[in-house]
């Protein structure tokens, strides 16, 4: 994921530059650069392939003193990973502008500039917005009037730094779907695409909304425009975030605080990735938007909890980009004899990308006639993101705790859009992309609801003190959150727990049915509801004590032996993502109950680099 850092200042701004991609090398990029404004008036350029580390060397041997600049780390959408292709990009020797997101209409500019005589030197979409301002500057005389201008052509998610020669103490910065903050100074301020960035200069930040202009200029002068174009106040907010994932700050334990940050790491997810109406295709590398339509099957490879996001997927997979699917466990997969359709596409899943199945099995599958491979990935240097044609990391930012939560729910996320992208390219209806991406802007607001239920969750773990067996029940795509519930139950509590689809109770689990196993279902508002009250009854029949976490208008109500906990109304698409996190609250509350070590469970380890 991109980076961006911008200052204007009264002393050299090299170092903070640099510093804050240092800062931002967690994100993951493949390159890195900067421009400076120079005291002769000149603009400078630096930029160099791989870690901040080498851009570090270059800089060392060709400094850049200046009092204002623009940096960034690149992780390839368009064009493979370069030199030619690192921003800072220019257009002439006198602007430069570093761009995150994706410009999807870029083609088409390109073609209207090279039209006009615009000769371009790299593959990206970004060169693009460098040219339009170039053409705008010089017909409007203002570099902030020219970005304004350019900003209406574009289409697509974008934040950007711009510099010119022609204001030298001037940076001006411009959001739409990717975020952006101002860094605000003594006498200086700053740009970044993160506060993380800036917290080595100012703990006191602005954050821009959706479709904001900013010009930074000497003195510290900051001043912020609406999408319309006129100046507004926003407020300046001060950083208190501590010492982030490496403490537990008010939480007890790391999974706690996890599990609260899913709002913030699901956003991250999304960041950048969603255009107005649809899904970005780019955000899946260079190479996606070939592959993907080459795609006739998936395989999709993984262990343990990514197994149960790649079998959710499936459902979706199936049924909004109408690919078929077949979900494995990589310890399984890579040692049986596997027939492999022509053009089909190979998918892992991995919070840490080291995972040695998981990463054997990619390995065997690049012997066996795949069109290609893609990873999802926490860690963007790990060997299963190097490794594979194609790469989407989750943005959920360090897991401690041993039991995965925030790096499940942006599996999730990411397969969510891996299913709009191949839809997208598969024709899927325009009014159904749209109806999920305006769910999918809306997901994290429902799930900091989810969580406020964390009182509520707290007081139905009490019934599960006691007990030693328990039974999970889901039934479509909700049946392998279930099997999450189940999984994180005895992970953490040594509970024994088990998860069938709902409607195989009849064909063995009704056995084991008793007032003395707790029964778990997820119920949202879809079409298999009915059904599911259907199986509820024949556990409540048999005198099996339920606990039902139900969408608020299913007309499921509490009664004798039933216990239900209303979650809000989330689209039927996304209900497997909203309905996993009362699951993850209710396992860590019944395992503190217990009193059992619940960031470090007996027997388990976070990353399993071993068979």
């Amino acid at each position: 994921m991109c980076g961006i850092v911008g200052a204007v200042a009264e002393r050299n701004v090299e170092g903070i530059l640099l510093e804050g991609l240092k800062r931002l090398e967690y994100r993951g990029y493949d390159s890195a650069g900067m421009a400076v404004l120079a005291a002769d008036g000149s603009l400078q350029r630096r930029r160099a392939m791989g870690k901040v580390a080498a851009l570090e060397e270059r800089l060392v041997a060709e400094p850049l003193p200046g009092r204002s600049g623009i940096a960034h780390t690149r992780w390839a959408t368009h064009g493979r990973p370069s030199e030619v292709n690192a921003h800072p990009h220019q257009s002439g020797e006198r602007l430069a502008v570093v761009h995150n997101g994706i410009i999807e209409n870029h083609e088409a500019l390109r073609r209207e500039l090279e039209a006009e005589g615009y000769v371009f030197s790299s593959e990206t979409d970004t060169e693009v917005i460098a040219h339009l301002l170039e053409r705008e500057s010089r017909q409007a005389g203002d570099l902030l009037a020219a970005v304004q201008r350019v900003l209406a052509r574009l289409d697509g998610a974008y934040a950007l730094g711009v510099i010119h020669a022609a204001e030298p103490d001037v940076v001006i910065g411009a959001r739409k779907g990717s975020p952006l903050v101002v860094g605000v100074g003594i006498g200086e301020a700053f740009l970044g695409s993160d506060p993380l960035a800036l917290l080595q200069v100012t703990d006191r930040f602005i954050y821009l909304e959706e479709g904001d202009a900013v010009r930074l200029s000497a003195g510290g002068r900051i001043e912020v425009f609406d999408a319309e174009g006129a100046a507004v106040e926003r407020e300046v907010h001060t950083f208190e975030h501590g010492d982030g994932a490496a403490s537990k700050g008010e939480y007890r334990h790391f999974m706690l605080k996890e599990i609260h940050e899913q709002p913030a790491v699901i956003a991250a997810a999304l960041e950048g990735r969603l255009g107005d109406r649809s899904a970005l295709v780019e955000s899946f590398g260079p190479e996606a938007e070939a592959l993907f339509r080459q795609a006739r099957q998936i395989h999709i490879v993984a262990c343990g909890t990514s197994y149960h996001a790649g079998m959710v997927a499936r459902y979706w997979l199936e049924k909004y980009a109408g690919v078929p699917v077949q979900v494995e466990v990589a310890s399984e997969y890579r040692y049986r004899q596997v027939v492999v359709p022509e053009g089909t596409l190979f998918v892992t899943l991995s919070q840490s990308g080291e995972t040695a199945d998981t990463l054997a099995a990619l390995r065997f599958a690049k012997a066996g006639g795949y069109l290609g491979s893609l990873a999802i990935c926490n860690v963007p240097g790990s060997s299963l993101v190097r490794e594979s044609d194609l790469s989407l990391m989750t943005q959920a930012g360090p897991e401690i705790g041993v039991a995965s939560t925030k790096a499940f729910t942006t599996q999730l996320t990411a397969l969510m859009l891996l299913t709009l992208a191949l839809g997208r390219i598969r024709g899927l209806d325009e009014a159904v992309q749209a109806d999920v991406v305006t769910a999918l802007r809306g997901l994290p607001r429902l799930v900091e609801r989810v969580l406020a239920l964390d009182p509520a969750i707290e007081a139905l773990s009490t019934a599960f003190a006691e007990k030693h067996h328990a039974l999970f029940l889901g039934r479509g795509a909700l049946f392998p959150i279930a099997l999450e519930g189940a999984l994180k139950l005895k992970e953490i509590s040594y509970i024994h727990a088990e998860a069938y689809p709902a409607g195989e109770l009849k064909h063995g689990p009704l056995a084991l049915v008793d007032s003395d196993m707790p029964v778990i279902s997820v119920a949202p508002n879809d079409e298999l509801l009915d059904k599911l009250k259907s199986n509820l009854q024949e556990v409540r029949a048999r005198g099996g004590e339920l606990f039902v976490f139900a969408d608020e208008g299913v007309g499921l109500e509490a009664a004798e032996g039933i216990h239900v906990l209303h979650l809000p109304r989330v689209h039927e698409a996304l209900a497997p993502i909203l309905y996993t996190v009362p699951l993850q609250l209710l396992s860590y509350h019944v395992a503190v109950l217990k009193g059992t070590d619940v960031d470090q469970p007996r027997n388990l380890a976070k990353s399993v680099t071993v068979e």
